[in-house]
């Protein structure tokens, strides 16, 4: 039962698609110039190599800043469930804020904080 399902999802998902593209193609403006191939950046023509090297600090900081917004969403549903689960919760959390703290430490003490 299942697998006739699948198939049929499967067979109507390609149709779809492929109709999709027909119809884009038939219908679609066609302009072949040239120009249009081009790379740009706010109607300004890119000088040079448009594949510049990233400082990693960006990175860096994106990464910790998910960290810390991860930990919030983790806080809040023990936050309205913490009279619940007693004095356990407590011990629990605490030690996820610990591990957190060690890790903000480490970031810190390797210079991923710093903008240089």
């Amino acid at each position: 039962m299942y697998f006739i399902l699948l198939i049929t999802v499967l067979i109507t998902a390609v149709f779809l698609v492929v109709a999709a593209y027909v119809i884009a193609k038939l219908i679609g403006p066609r302009s072949y110039n040239p120009v249009k191939g081009e790379p740009f950046e706010c109607g300004i023509p890119t000088r040079g190599s448009s594949w510049i090297p990233v400082n990693i600090g960006y990175y860096l900081f994106a990464i910790l800043f998910l960290m810390f917004d991860i930990e919030t969403v983790f806080l809040y549903p023990w936050a309205v469930v913490v009279k619940q689960f007693g004095p356990m919760a407590l011990v629990s959390i605490g030690f996820f804020l610990l591990v957190l703290v060690f890790g903000l430490a480490y970031a810190w003490r390797k210079g991923a904080l710093e903008w240089k």
